[in-house]
């Protein structure tokens, strides 16, 4: 169980009276401050802070003493809080106290301010979650984890992967939550040599930028040409249409990328695209393009968007007469989508919590006793981030970044809430898209499209 630093102090007093302190040479100072030596079952801890004498008073390092009775502590500069667990009564863990050369630290780069700060949330109860149940350990090594606010801002993202690596020390980054930061993000992570795994990072470039592959980097989210590819197949081999059309934010890389997978895997298949229609991001009017569309009458409209734009075509190519099939992606998923205008219409998504598979039941039921809620996909992709990246330290023995990332590598068809995942040359996942339908004004799972 995790406590919270307010419920704390008394403990905290308690380690001040019953840790053996003992004053170093009389020339040993911090900061003008006499330094004191603190011994820990007969271990002398070594910290980059030490314990001092301030006004009368010792002070020791919190972080130190705990860890070096077996505990894990956290700092969440969300809440401004510190968070502190031991193994549970009876684990093996428990009378073994891990010294600190058997930690890794492990960063968690995610934004927990700002404009998605929100989806940023879902990724942190994710990645905690993950490892409070693996009991802050992966192997022989015990896990801290450094968490850190990108705000989701570029440049943030930056300071804030520099300050993970070289202050704290991280061996491991998850994330970051957005493209937009990931991307520059994967510039460091390849500079210095030290993986990152971001659960949702979508656009291609986070992990192939220039035609080079970023070898230290991954990912847990479909990445975007593999949902457009997959929505083909299923088009094609599930509901046995033949012709399609296609409407996609012109200045949206990733509403491009979709729509041009779409259409190369649609007519690779054998079906036919009659019209590849785009538009810029403030049209609220789509009347002029949805004309054309409505005198072709494609037995499919793959609308590649957010739920936004899709909400506005949809309800004109309605009005206006289209009764093609409606097809989506990932972009739709949100509970404010116009379900009514997109009743009987499917789209791809990472992560169903309606598919009835026992991993999954069992995801849903665990996040919500914890949190009081259904898991969305940040937190799913978070949770799953964490359970590989976890597994690839047990393989690796190591905290070297390096043998790390090559653990992340060979990763191979692991289980996982989102499916069973293998990495492929360029550090994406492979595994099966979900695909739901919008059926009576709720989603429903229809099946699994494998990779």
């Amino acid at each position: 169980m995790a406590c919270r630093l307010s419920l704390l102090l008394v403990a905290a007093l308690f380690f001040l009276v019953c840790v053996s302190p003992s004053f170093a040479n009389s020339s040993d100072t911090y900061q003008g401050y006499p330094v004191v030596k603190v011994i820990v079952n007969g271990h002398e801890l070594k910290n980059d802070i030490p314990a001092i004498v301030l006004d009368g008073r010792t002070l020791v390092p919190l972080r130190s003493v705990y860890e070096a009775l077996g505990a894990n502590v956290q700092w969440d500069p969300s809440t401004n809080t510190v968070y502190i667990s031991f193994p549970a009564p009876g684990s093996p863990q428990q009378s073994k106290p891990v010294l600190r050369e058997n930690v890794i630290r492990i960063g968690l780069l995610t934004p927990l301010s700002g404009d998605v700060k929100n989806f940023g949330e879902s990724i942190n109860k994710g990645f905690r979650l993950a490892l409070e149940e693996n009991n802050y350990r992966a192997g022989n090594y015990r896990i801290e984890a450094v968490i850190a606010d990108d705000r989701n801002d570029p440049a943030e993202a930056v300071n804030m992967a520099i300050k993970l690596i070289h202050a704290d020390k991280v061996s491991a980054i998850v994330g970051p939550l957005t493209s937009l930061c990931a991307i520059p993000v994967a510039d460091i992570a390849q500079k210095e040599k030290v993986p990152v795994i971001s659960p949702t990072a979508t656009n291609p470039k986070v992990t192939v930028n220039n035609g080079r592959r970023m070898d230290f980097v991954f990912r847990v989210a479909l990445v975007d040409p593999y949902q457009g590819t997959a929505a083909a197949r299923f088009a094609l081999e599930n509901l046995k249409l033949k012709t399609a059309a296609v409407i996609a934010d012109g200045g949206n890389d990733y509403s491009l990328s979709l729509a041009n997978n779409f259409k190369e895997a649609f007519e690779k298949g054998g079906g036919q695209v009659l019209a590849f229609e785009k538009y810029i991001r403030s049209d609220v009017d789509f009347t002029t393009v949805l004309k054309r569309i409505a005198q072709l009458k494609p037995d499919v409209l793959y609308l590649p968007d957010y739920y936004i734009n899709v909400n506005l075509i949809g309800k004109q190519a309605r009005q206006m007469g289209i009764q093609s099939v409606f097809l989506g992606p990932d972009g739709w998923d949100s509970p404010n989508l116009d379900y009514a205008t997109m009743e009987g219409s499917y789209f791809t998504v990472n992560y169903s919590p309606e598919d009835p598979c026992p991993e999954i039941s069992e995801w849903v039921k665990k996040y919500r006793n914890e949190y009081g809620t259904e898991p969305d996909m940040f937190a799913t992709l978070a949770y799953d981030a964490v359970k590989i990246l976890l597994q690839a330290i047990q393989t690796a023995d190591s905290r070297d970044p390096v043998k790390i990332k090559e653990a992340l590598q060979n990763t191979r068809d692991l289980p996982a809430v989102s499916g069973r995942i293998t990495f492929d040359q360029d550090g994406n996942p492979v595994k099966p898209v979900p695909i739901l339908r919008i059926k009576d004004g709720k989603r429903v799972h229809v099946t699994n499209v494998a990779p």
